[in-house]
């Protein structure tokens, strides 16, 4: 059992109790941190934040701990939902009511205010509210900016500098393919490299990446599963073959070049 953090006292209970739920799935999972990267694709460093309550971790990922640890996909992910509304709203804070308001005294019957008086008053408290509300809006909108960056951070962190390899308890997961050209190079939403080497038994977002393209390219490696198995080293021999490069099975610097530019087929 992992002895954890205790979380900070300003987090949302929504947020703590969905936190909590994660730290209880990776602990029946009996996984390390470096296990937990190489089975999600996302970084050691960001599950540190995800689990210490320093960051809100992404619904991909949330689900990914839901497959791995055992746990109900549908209800965490209604946690997760409700935990990114509490998110934006910023941290709870608690004040006191201040002592001289506490203590000022209400005023006798006899104390009658002027009804023009009166309705200055309301008329201005009125002018706060609508001003407090707007102010409230821009808050949110910049909190939820902030959290949107923040996930883009925790996605770019997610690369790992080399793929993980297969393993007896690998859980089987389907990707989606994202074909998109940028500056003349394809790309599918899983991984933007250019050199990381692939071969047999590698597993990841890269391989997935190199299947969706592959699968572009008119040489599909079956299913966009992120294993490096028989059937995508066949796929990258037959793409290998058709555009002139060494034919090993091994997706290289050129290997990926040739994937990022490849014309649909």
């Amino acid at each position: 059992m992992s002895r954890w953090k205790q979380l900070p006292a300003e987090l949302h209970p929504h947020v703590h109790q969905l936190i909590v739920r994660l730290r209880g799935l990776k602990d029946r999972s009996e996984l390390s941190t470096r296990q937990l990267t190489a089975r999600t694709g996302y970084s050691a460093k960001s599950w540190q934040r995800y689990l210490n309550g320093r960051s809100l971790p992404p619904r991909e990922a949330v689900e990914a701990m839901a497959r791995i640890g055992g746990g109900d996909p549908a209800r965490l992910l209604l946690m997760h939902e409700i935990a990114a509304q509490r998110w934006a709203e910023g941290p709870m804070v608690t004040t006191d009511a201040p002592e001289d308001l506490a203590a000022t005294p209400a005023h006798t019957p006899t104390e009658q205010q002027p009804y023009r008086r009166q309705l200055r008053v309301a008329v201005t408290a009125g002018a706060v509210v609508s001003v407090l509300s707007v102010t409230a809006a821009l808050v949110l909108a910049v909190q939820l900016t902030e959290a949107r960056a923040q996930l883009a951070r925790d996605r770019s962190d997610a690369l790992p500098s080399a793929p993980a390899t297969v393993s007896a308890s690998l859980v089987p997961v389907i990707y989606t393919c994202r074909l998109e050209q940028r500056d003349g190079r394809w790309y599918a939403g899983l991984s933007r490299t250019t050199e990381i080497p692939l071969s047999n038994t590698h597993v990841g977002l890269e391989v997935a990446e190199a299947q969706c393209l592959l699968d572009r390219a008119g040489t599909a490696p079956g299913e966009i599963d992120g294993v490096f198995g028989p059937k995508t080293r066949r796929a990258v021999e037959r793409m290998q073959k058709k555009s002139g490069l060494v034919v090993d099975g091994v997706i290289g610097t050129r290997t990926w070049h040739a994937l990022r530019k490849a014309a649909a087929k």
